[in-house]
């Protein structure tokens, strides 16, 4: 019960790594908000965690619902605690191919999102008085770039160099911002890049999928459910002195 009394909200989480994090997050004693743009979805994964879970409607694009969801929650519980910036989405292109709408529709979501619904978090959070945690969902994509995954990798790095300015000028209120940079985790979003692999790489689908987990050191893709510690740790008393950093959860993918 690491995280008992402490109220979360968690974007995109009605499916895949959010809602692991909100599981784990339930079980830690949090209450959980779950916040998604496809409200229903939201709502049935909150039924299926149970009382400690409720659901609330966010579009990360749009700054009314961003501040209605903080407020949601406030009204709901009290106060923010915990937030985690999960909300995303993927393509990809080779450099000559990327279009301005996939562009702009990368960075409203991964970059702006990120950073708007963080800003939001803090200012409640420096209302109440109390600190906070705010966890940002970076990538392995954000460490290095890629031949097909420009647009995609730029916004993972605008997210690790978010976290380390946002960590440093947000810690004087006791609001923690750290980052969690996934590898390759076998989820609905990785059916979707699997699928443009084998488009731009004429491959059959599936065998991109296959290659990337056979390439982790650990042997396998990783789970939404093998991030889930380090999500609950960050959001602990546990990791009160640890400041702007962005860890590595890949099964060995990524060393820093």
């Amino acid at each position: 019960m690491r995280l008992k009394g402490k109220s979360a909200l968690i974007t995109g989480s009605a499916r895949g790594i959010g809602k692991a994090f909100a599981e784990a997050y339930a079980r830690e004693g949090a209450t959980v908000a779950i916040a998604d743009i496809d409200v229903e979805a939201a709502e049935a994964t909150a039924k299926a965690i149970g009382s400690a879970a409720y659901a609330v409607r966010l579009d990360v694009t749009d700054q009314s619902s961003i501040e209605a969801a903080v407020k949601a929650v406030e009204a709901k519980t009290g106060g923010l605690d915990v937030l985690i910036n999960n909300a995303a989405v993927f393509d990809l292109a080779p450099i000559v191919e990327i279009t301005r709408a996939s562009y702009e529709k990368l960075f409203s979501v991964n970059v702006a999102g990120t950073l708007f619904m963080l800003q939001a978090a803090a200012r409640s959070m420096i209302a109440r008085g109390k600190g906070g945690r705010i966890i940002n969902m970076a990538s392995q994509a954000g460490r290095r770039g890629e031949p097909l995954v420009a647009v995609y990798c730029a916004t993972k790095a605008a997210v690790i160099s978010l976290t380390q300015s946002a960590g440093l000028d947000l810690i004087k209120h006791r609001i923690n911002v750290n980052g969690i940079a996934p590898g390759v985790v076998d989820s609905d979003m990785w059916d979707q890049v699997d699928a443009l692999f084998a488009k731009y790489e004429n491959r059959p689908k599936g065998e991109k999928k296959r290659l990337v987990g056979e390439g982790v050191p650990y042997g396998r893709m990783g789970k939404p459910e093998d991030l889930a510690g380090m999500a609950v740790f960050l959001a602990s008393d546990e990791a009160e002195y640890i400041v702007a950093q962005t860890y590595n959860v890949d099964g060995g993918q990524w060393m820093s």
